[in-house]
């Protein structure tokens, strides 16, 4: 019996790629009898922090070449997106009810799944620990004592408010640069507009400000109020920027805040983004300075929390097990892969090698001419400043030579990428198999 702890993405992930060929497994989660601060849901594979899981781009974009990479290895999470998309233009968003359930109801109708519903305390011999960046408690302290001082850094999510009180007139819809089939709601605003949401962002009050330090707060979750603190125009170059979008005059906006689908039924906006830890009086404030969202009503305000992740460039494996233990892999953002995407793929493939390790099978690791394998050999090398990773182009290796072509060095990437999985999985899988 193999234990799977934790019922995330990456868990989830994990415990079906096993279950699903027959071997028996423990799927392990506190959920329902406990919860973390982030987490409110019994289902599992729960979406947090947004309901987009980036771009679905496979030509020129290293998150969406990474969905193609697992779509081919029969991802699960990628499966349960397709169920429950919603439409987001050139993004895979995805209605979060929709997608945790389907998640759910995978695992509980395969027979070789038993689940158990307990908090986990220790270390387990064997396995996979995929107890995700929230993992506290106990069991925190037991990684922290068995495999040394753990890292950490800190989240945060955007507020999500009502459809039907959003002033649409101060709004256009359309998708940046014409892409897509026009989802994204658009709320402009004037150089007077901006410029007064801006110094009130900036000067609001922020919750529990003491609790962290700017420098532990991951770039790739900045909270909105941190970056609008490092200039009067940074949000316009990026969250806000208005390039690539034009009202219904042909202009362009001075600064633009874009609203997205958070479910199918279309009841429920995310103002895309607007990551922050104000306190959830000033987000109102603030967030209502926005001519479209002046009488806004908030089903979630945004939050921050502490994730933790290990120093996996000392401690794992390019397979995701332990250099100390090879018979223990952890999975997930707990190992330094960022984003919800990185976190399932990690899962995928901890599945995958466990699963090699049962049949008696060596290590086979996807080379680094794939997103998959670039984030498993970047994790599990040794680096000063090792912090989380997104998946991104950077980390590929590029086997011909220079372009100059962005657009074609991309492209070329994707087919190495892809044809790097396909051999990857022909010898996991054997020819023709899945």
């Amino acid at each position: 019996m193999i234990r799977v702890i934790g019922a995330g993405l990456a868990g989830s992930e994990a415990a079906y790629f096993l279950g699903s060929r027959g071997v028996e497994v423990e799927l392990v989660d506190m959920k329902p009898q406990k919860f973390t601060p982030a987490h409110e849901s019994e289902n599992f594979g729960e979406l947090v922090c947004s309901n987009s899981l980036k771009s679905d781009d496979i030509r020129g974009n290293a998150c969406g070449l990474l969905k193609e990479e697992m779509r081919r290895l029969g991802s699960l999470t990628m499966a349960a997106a397709e169920i429950s998309r919603v439409p987001a233009g050139g993004a895979l968003a995805v209605d979060r009810e929709k997608f945790s359930a389907y998640i759910t109801q995978k695992l509980r109708a395969c027979p070789h799944i038993h689940i158990i519903c307990e908090e986990v305390t220790a270390l387990p011999e064997s396995g996979i620990v995929a107890t995700g960046p929230l993992t506290g408690g106990a069991l925190y302290k037991d990684i922290e004592q068995k495999l040394g001082a753990s890292l950490h850094f800190y989240d945060a999510s955007a507020p999500i408010v009502a459809a039907d009180s959003i002033d649409y007139s101060r709004t256009f819809t359309g998708d940046r640069y014409g892409k897509g089939t026009g989802d994204y709601i658009n709320c402009p605003l004037t150089k007077e507009e901006y410029e007064a949401f801006w110094e009130a962002l900036t000067s609001a009050e922020r919750a529990n400000l003491h609790d962290f330090e700017r420098g532990e707060i991951f770039e790739g979750c900045m909270p909105l109020e941190v970056m609008a603190s490092r200039g009067k125009d940074t949000l316009r170059f990026g969250t806000f920027k208005p390039v690539g979008l034009t009202d219904g005059s042909g202009l362009r906006p001075y600064a633009v805040l874009q609203l997205r689908k958070e479910n199918e039924a279309g009841t429920s906006y995310n103002l895309v983004g607007c990551q922050t830890n104000l306190k959830f009086g000033e987000q109102r404030r603030v967030f209502s300075l926005i001519p479209a969202l002046a009488r806004a009503e908030f089903e979630r305000y945004g939050v921050m929390h502490r994730n933790t992740y290990l120093p996996s460039d000392r401690l794992l494996n390019a397979d995701f097990s332990l250099k100390s233990n090879p018979d223990l892999f952890f999975a997930g953002q707990i190992t330094g892969v960022e984003g919800y995407v990185e976190s399932a793929m990690s899962g995928l493939f901890a599945g995958i090698h466990l699963w090699n390790r049962l049949r008696g099978l060596p290590p086979r690791v996807p080379e680094d001419t794939c997103v998959s394998g670039a984030l498993a050999r970047y994790i599990s090398t040794e680096n000063k400043d090792f912090q989380p990773m997104n998946a991104n182009y950077g980390i590929l290796r590029p086997s011909f030579p220079a372009l100059r072509d962005k657009k074609e060095k991309k492209r070329r990437l994707g087919e190495l990428a892809l044809e790097e999985i396909e051999r990857f999985k022909a010898a996991i899988y054997g020819e023709g198999g899945n």
